[in-house]
């Protein structure tokens, strides 16, 4: 994930965040993709115009490694500036400057190693090149700690009055006046080193949770009606559930794993219950009137915002009930459960290769200017992609945004649909990096997840408008309309209902009120119902899924983001896809003024000025609008 490099948090501490989560992207696990010698090629075997071209970062390792030794230089010499900020507006602008030049510097000192060790993870040598920087990055997070403490120490009238004076100082206003809105909610000295000692005492529900549910977890294996055995662990579960055809190898799969984690529901429900303590102890400690206001003020959101999409998400969730419905029926099953809502309605076996949907891109996000589509065409022809799969890459997906360079994009492209998709939606995140990068000083040029994912996500809703158009078949069309629904439905729907749950268990700790599975169960039981209605057929397990979702567990009050950035897309796409070519126009500039206004401002301010007010009902109304059109076109073509 990519946060907001504004507010001065420390540019290695932004970094850390940003290349622990792979910068943005899907599926960007950290582990090697398995290989087997005889399929996968090695990297040497990967015809080149696949691979991506690094040389915007350095020509070869003896420039990275002459900037390494610059950037160490840097940090030692950045310690001239502690103890000096009060001298005046000159001197703070000069560390400011200098602590840019110190940024931009590490991203490329970083992904340098960082992205050839993802080319074959197996590569050592690259590795130990790797751990360098990271050692480099936390002396330089050391090194720089001592900035906003110090700042802090001005009255803010002063170095507002010193931006007043100064042109190149007021550059840095937005930043600077988050440094002192955050400072409402920091303890003093003795405070935040209580606050420090207790951070370890909170990772132990969660480093409790990650041991519980994979290093000990005893997943079985079960035999399926085709003879195959196969062990129900999580990533097989997902597979099974999304390709087997027979209803009851899904279930089979289905109770293997959900009563592996009924086994232990207790201890997951005591788990819980210890990080909603550790979120609500920290909150009032700090001031905050609960957890989800503790959560939002980071990026000054209101809890109106969580608690209208709740709202009307419920309020509008007919056509989410419709569609599982209709697969209900089209599948002819009696009766329909969480299991049967990802496998494929019809079999379609369809390839794109690479080379022929590249095209179609570019076509596709015509609607955004000859400009974006003059950029995505530089993204093909400049190398910015790592295409192929090969022996000992990293597995999944990912955007690298490299300041001072261009993005980079890892793919491990597989001919599906699928992988077309995931390569609209990472040229959606580099487009974004590259717009913010252009427009935006360094202090800006990062983004934060509540605004990441509407790029990526409305560069697939484009596509997929383009590749129904150019559908000849009903089976594609199927397939498309298929591959839309369950995106909104995984994206958005099932977020929401996830945020629902745990916004209603945070209030129960909140009060003060007993958390055991059986309060938790009943909790998602009753979710279930209100927000599958009869679609989903009585299931005693299911009412236990939410000992399996890890973001409740490592990412309290995360998973909205996803539903909210969805209903940002949908919002833009109603007036980019607007019959009416003046609003058309206006949507488009207000849309890529976005892309280039990168951590400029808070999220909310910068999607209110795209047209898109997330506390207002008719946004998320438009996820509902945009799921009821696309049903209906599914019901049109099954007949």
């Amino acid at each position: 994930m990519i946060e907001n490099m504004s507010a001065f948090a420390s540019v290695a501490n932004q970094l850390r965040r940003d290349l622990a989560g792979a910068a943005v992207g899907r599926g960007g696990g950290s582990s090697a993709a398995p290989a087997s010698a005889t399929l996968v090629p090695s990297r040497g075997a990967v015809d080149p115009k696949y691979t991506w071209d690094l040389e915007s970062i350095f020509p070869n390792w003896e420039a990275w490694e002459a900037a390494f030794t610059d950037l160490d230089h840097g940090i030692e010499t950045y310690q001239q500036y502690a103890g000096t900020l009060a001298k005046g507006p000159g001197q703070l602008l000069r560390a400011l400057k200098d602590r840019d030049v110190l940024g931009q510097l590490s991203y490329k000192v970083w992904y340098y190693p960082s992205l050839q060790y993802d080319e074959d993870q197996r590569n050592n040598t690259i590795n130990a090149r790797k751990q360098r920087v990271q050692l480099l990055i936390a002396k330089m997070q050391q090194a720089t700690s001592w900035f906003n403490p110090e700042l802090l120490k001005l009255p803010l009238d002063t170095v507002r009055g010193w931006m007043h004076e100064s042109t190149e100082l007021a550059t840095y206003r937005f930043a600077i006046e988050e440094v002192f809105r955050l400072q409402a909610h920091v303890l003093n000295e003795q405070g935040e080193r209580l606050i420090s000692l207790s951070d370890r005492l909170g990772s132990v529900p969660r480093d409790s949770y990650a041991a519980l549910s994979t290093a000990d977890a005893r997943f079985p294996t079960v035999t399926l009606s085709t003879g195959e055995t196969t062990q129900v662990t999580y990533g097989q579960y997902r597979k099974l559930l999304s390709t087997a055809r027979a209803q009851p190898d899904r279930r089979l799969a289905y109770e293997a794993l959900y009563d592996t984690y009924a086994a232990t529901l207790n201890t997951y429900a005591t788990i819980y219950n210890g990080v909603m303590h550790g979120e609500w102890f920290e909150a009032r400690a700090r001031g905050y009137q609960t957890t989800l206001d503790a959560a939002l003020f980071g990026n000054n959101i209101p809890t109106s915002v969580v608690e209208n999409l709740i709202r009307e998400t419920k309020n509008a969730i007919a056509p989410f009930r419709r569609y599982h419905q209709l697969r209900k029926r089209v599948m002819k099953l009696t009766d329909y459960y969480l299991f049967d809502a990802l496998v494929p309605i019809i079999d379609f076996d369809v390839r794109y290769p690479y080379g022929d949907v590249l095209d179609w891109i570019v076509e596709a996000v015509s609607p955004l200017g000859a400009e974006y589509q003059a950029r995505v065409r530089r993204a093909f022809s400049e190398r910015w992609i790592d295409v192929y799969e090969n022996q000992g890459k990293r597995n999944g997906a990912y955007s690298a945004p490299v300041y001072g360079a261009n993005p980079y994009m890892l793919l491990n492209y597989n001919d599906t649909l699928d992988a077309v998709f995931t390569l609209a939606h990472e040229l959606g995140h580099s487009m974004h990096t590259m717009l913010s990068h252009e427009t935006q000083p360094f202090v800006y040029a990062g983004y934060t997840i509540f605004v990441a994912e509407v790029p990526s996500t409305l560069n697939e809703a484009l596509l997929l408008d383009f590749m129904l158009q150019r559908a000849r078949t009903r089976e594609e069309r199927i397939v498309l309309l298929q591959h839309a629904i369950d995106g909104i439905v995984g994206t958005f729907h099932n977020q929401v209902l996830f945020a629902d749950f745990e916004l209603e268990a945070h209030r129960l700790v909140e009060r003060d009120q007993p958390i055991t599975s059986e309060v938790l169960s009943a909790i998602y039981a009753r979710l279930l119902s209100e927000y599958w209605g009869e679609a989903l057929s009585p299931d005693a397990r299911a009412q236990h899924t939410w000992a399996r979702i890890p973001h409740f567990f490592q990412s309290p009050y995360y998973v909205y983001q996803y539903a909210t950035c969805f209903a940002s897309t949908a919002k833009l796409m109603e007036e980019i896809g607007c019959s009416n070519a003046a609003t058309r126009q206006a949507a488009v500039t207000r849309y890529l003024d976005l892309l280039r206004s990168g951590g400029s401002d808070h999220p909310m301010t910068l999607l209110n000025n795209a047209g898109v007010d997330l506390s207002k009902p008719e946004t998320v109304r438009a996820v509902s609008a945009q799921l009821d059109g696309l049903v209906n076109r599914l019901e049109s073509e099954l007949g």
